[in-house]
């Protein structure tokens, strides 16, 4: 395995962290984190990390033009794994400027960064050299009721974006950015799209963690309008491991779809951690009440906007790079669920 310099930014994020911590266990890669630790970062989750060598942590926004040619300069990377964004809908609604410096701006001056280093390489570290954009499913917009469940009418890598929302527009944009770069300059990129992430230690503005903080301690669940908006749920780490497979055997200029295989309507899904919550209490697990979880689901006015379904097909990165989820939405739960006792 040929020993790299990645670059991660937005790697004090929930993803970000889950990344940082495969990497560190199954690469011998140097790994530079840079990071504007916002509300959403989880420094603590890197700093369990901070005695290993193989590991450097800077502070800053990549909207910062000139402190990212110092970093490239000093760090010299071999590959760039972009997953800075600020990526809450309901955010974007209330507060759409701050996308649309961080995913569109901050994500140009990157790719500006890339571009300029990447020009000043010798042939062969030209030749090996990746920026790899994390991207969403969300840029495509809603499948509508062309995908429910098992229907086969699912997000593929050639879908056509159709974003819903300021925060899925700023990624399309950052994600058209990044397709203009390699097309214009050569640079070699790589796009992902994934569904919607879960597992331990995620922010607690988010669906799941909000279900489980508020089902354990007893609190309504809030759920938009009738709750059946479908999504697929993907464990953080399958994910990152599907990045790394991108970045390291993806073919340059291509995008690659990963998804969990599990698409369940919202109402259904925060109906299960209930169910798996009780169960738990059952075993003293934590505490028990008179009535099912179930019953703290609330419904509140739905969201502008809001797409009903979303899928992924996986054909491409199954057939092409030989990878599979290897949690199932129980799984899944089960083990974030786990791991929030501890």
């Amino acid at each position: 395995m040929i020993n790299l310099n990645i670059l991660i930014t937005g790697g004090a994020g929930f993803i970000g962290t889950a990344l940082v911590e495969y990497l560190l266990a199954n690469t011998p890669h140097q790994l530079l984190v840079l990071d504007k630790l916002t509300y959403a970062a989880n420094l603590t989750a890197l700093e369990q990390h901070k005695q290993n060598a193989r590991l450097q942590f800077v502070q800053g926004d990549i909207c910062d033009a000139s402190l990212l040619q110092t970093l490239f300069a000093d760090f010299q990377p071999d590959a760039i794994m972009h997953l800075a964004a600020e990526s809450h809908v309901d955010r974007s609604l209330s507060g759409p400027a701050e996308f649309m410096q961080t995913n569109i701006i901050g994500s140009y001056n990157l790719l500006e960064a890339s571009r300029h280093y990447w020009q000043q390489l010798i042939p062969a570290r030209q030749a090996q050299f990746r920026f790899l954009q994390v991207s969403t499913d969300e840029v495509f917009g809603d499948l509508g009721n062309s995908g429910v469940h098992l229907n086969k009418k699912l997000f593929t890598e050639n879908h056509a974006y159709a974003p819903s929302s300021p925060y899925s527009a700023s990624k399309a944009s950052a994600d058209h950015l990044v397709q203009a770069w390699h097309r214009s300059y050569g640079l070699p990129t790589l796009i992902s799209y994934c569904s919607n992430n879960y597992g331990p230690w995620q922010h607690a503005e988010k669906l799941i963690p909000k279900a489980i903080n508020h089902l354990l301690q007893g609190k309504p669940v809030p759920l938009y309008g009738d709750g059946l908006q479908i999504r697929d749920w993907l464990y953080v780490d399958d994910h990152v491991a599907a990045l790394y497979l991108i970045l390291t055997q993806g073919k340059v200029g291509q995008s690659y779809a990963i998804g969990g295989n599990s698409q369940v309507n919202n109402l259904a899904l925060v109906q299960r951690i209930a169910d798996i919550i009780d169960s738990f209490a059952e075993q003293g697990l934590c505490q028990q009440f008179q009535q099912p979880r179930r019953e703290l689901i609330e419904f509140v006015t739905d969201r502008p906007g809001h797409d009903q379904c979303y899928g992924i097909d996986n054909t491409k990165i199954s057939q092409q790079l030989n990878w599979q989820p290897q949690y199932s939405l129980q799984q899944g739960l089960e083990k974030t669920l786990t791991l929030s006792f501890k």
